[in-house]
């Protein structure tokens, strides 16, 4: 290449010259814009001055542009970083939601199972669902387990034969934290007096935090939730699984905005 400044200037040298000062120029002008629009056109730029450079021979030009393509990548990783970086968190918030979505899903069909178990057995339960309020202190009083949530363990639990039937159990994320674990009675005088000790206890703590509390009495195998300090009584399974779906997916929604 450099022989070739030696020769007379030619017609196709000078148009050489005219098209990298052109080519510089442009890009030039093209860093002003937006960047992703920008990005498209350097690009373009980058195949048509490919091109004409190898259909006309222009080697100083074709030289140049070998050079760019070379670093282009990681010019591109560096100019539009911030694009890249949106473009991946938006991959992992996907994710991430389809991973909590497919976890919520799993979780609430154990309980259902679980409740409707215990509801047809007359056997009763209190089955804690932590939302955004820690539920460590009660977590603590109890007996750890940190175990993966399962019907056939909850099932277990409950049942009257084992030591660990009483109190209630905390499930945190997926996993069931503890058992044993003993809730805040409510002293709201306007609760029904027919109520016993677990559904007090359920409005109890329904009311001291934003948890879900499904009660499973053994009188009656009905089953209700408690949330807000209220109570909702005779729930079937299509119902449980519509509340437990609805509220589980706010708390799965507001999940995913925090991890990003």
């Amino acid at each position: 290449m450099f022989n070739r400044l030696l020769y007379p200037v030619t017609i196709t040298d000078i148009i050489d010259i005219i098209l990298v000062a052109g080519l510089f120029y442009g890009l030039f002008i093209l860093i002003k814009g937006t960047r992703a629009i920008q990005g498209l056109k350097v690009l373009g730029v980058l195949i048509i001055g490919s091109f004409i450079a190898q259909f006309f021979q222009l080697y100083t030009i074709n030289w140049i542009l070998k050079g760019l393509w070379m670093i282009l990548p990681l010019a591109f990783l560096i100019l539009f970083q911030p694009e890249f970086r949106r473009v991946i968190s938006e991959i992992d918030k996907n994710y991430l939601w389809g991973i909590l979505l497919t976890q919520e899903k799993r979780l609430i069909s154990e309980i259902i199972k679980a409740a409707i178990f215990l509801s047809k057995a007359k056997t009763g339960a209190l089955i804690v669902l932590q939302q955004n309020i820690s539920l460590k202190h009660y977590v603590d009083a109890g007996i750890r387990l940190d175990a993966e949530t399962s019907s056939e363990l909850l099932n277990t639990i409950f049942f009257p034969g084992t030591p660990l039937h009483d109190g209630a159990v905390i499930i945190q994320g997926d996993k069931i934290a503890a058992c044993c674990c003993v809730l805040p009675l409510s002293q709201n005088p306007d609760i029904e007096i027919s109520l016993g000790t677990r559904h007090r206890a359920a409005i109890g703590l329904s009311e001291e935090t934003d948890s879900l509390v499904i009660v499973v009495s053994e009188e009656t195998g009905a089953i209700s939730l408690a949330l807000n300090g209220k109570i909702v009584h005779g729930l079937d399974e299509e119902g449980l699984t519509e509340m437990l779906t609805l509220y589980r997916s706010k708390e799965a929604a507001a999940a995913s905005g925090e991890t990003q």
